[in-house]
């Protein structure tokens, strides 16, 4: 009996120490996720204060800040490439602080691609876009834009060259896969001619279009508009016919020329005058 009293003893400390220990780890968990909480509450009010302050006092544009270091190192490897291309490099520049720009002759394309592109220095291996930009007062008013990218130096270039409207231009899809169908949107919408292309036509606009729309000459209504024809029941293309209220924009909103939106102005009858009877 003796031993069983003692044996009951023990087991009722065991249960009471073993209660103790689980209310003691609840506590701290409690505590903990307490904390926790606290914590990202007041981070949360910490962020939303900086957004509140940030939005309400802040009125300047975001610009990217100007870095010395990597200005110069654009301009110095801008200048190692005119060494390296005199004959195809005519200038370089470094815009809005960190862009590097270099102008070529249009005879400079294929060597100076290449260039970028296995150059160990360079490694510009990824066509970003190609774009071209209309300049008519110009008398090589097409400006033909390369961006080229760099994941291994994390680096950005812009390469430049220019031609006319008859001029053809040396494809860049031998040594860039990308152009293919950036060369063909040109083509389509400026009228520019590559050189090399294995598929040159065009890719956005109908069969048989006629002129090339993002040239600054070419009107906005363009020249045709196609409407489906239920009496030979096929789509048709016939000439431009707009009404002259949808062509005038000479007041302060266009909406104004449509009588729906126009106001109605009462004339004012002056000190003295007699209102015409109605007939």
């Amino acid at each position: 009996e003796t031993w069983l009293d003692f044996c009951s003893f023990l087991s009722g400390d065991i249960r009471v120490i073993g209660l103790r220990k689980m209310a003691a780890s609840l506590f701290r968990l409690v505590g903990s996720g307490l904390r926790l909480g606290a914590c990202s509450i007041n981070r949360n009010l910490a962020v939303l204060q900086t957004r509140l302050e940030s939005s309400s006092t802040e009125t300047r544009p975001t610009v990217r800040p100007k870095d010395e270091v990597t200005q110069n190192r654009l301009a110095k490897f801008g200048e190692y490439v005119a060494e390296i291309l005199p004959k195809y490099v005519q200038q370089v520049q470094v815009t809005c602080f960190n862009e590097l720009e270099i102008m070529i002759h249009p005879d400079g394309v294929i060597p100076v691609l290449t260039f970028l592109r296995d150059h160990t220095n360079a490694q510009f291996k990824s066509l970003i876009d190609q774009t071209v930009v209309d300049v008519p007062t110009r008398q090589n008013r097409f400006e033909i834009v390369y961006n080229l990218l760099s994941l291994a130096y994390n680096s950005r270039i812009r390469v430049k060259t220019y031609t006319d409207e008859l001029t053809p231009v040396d494809s860049a899809v031998p040594v860039f896969q990308a152009a293919n169908w950036y060369e063909r949107e040109i083509w389509d919408m400026f009228g520019v001619f590559f050189a090399n292309h294995p598929d040159l036509r065009r890719i956005l606009t109908d069969y048989g279009f006629e002129g090339h729309p993002f040239r600054k000459d070419f009107p906005l209504s363009g020249y045709v508009e196609v409407r489906y024809d239920d009496e030979v029941k096929r789509v048709v293309a016939e000439p431009v016919e707009l009404a002259q209220e949808f062509r005038k924009f000479d007041l302060s909103s266009p909406w104004e020329v449509f009588p729906a939106y126009r106001e109605e102005q009462t004339p004012k009858i002056e000190a003295g005058e007699k209102k015409l009877d109605a007939k």
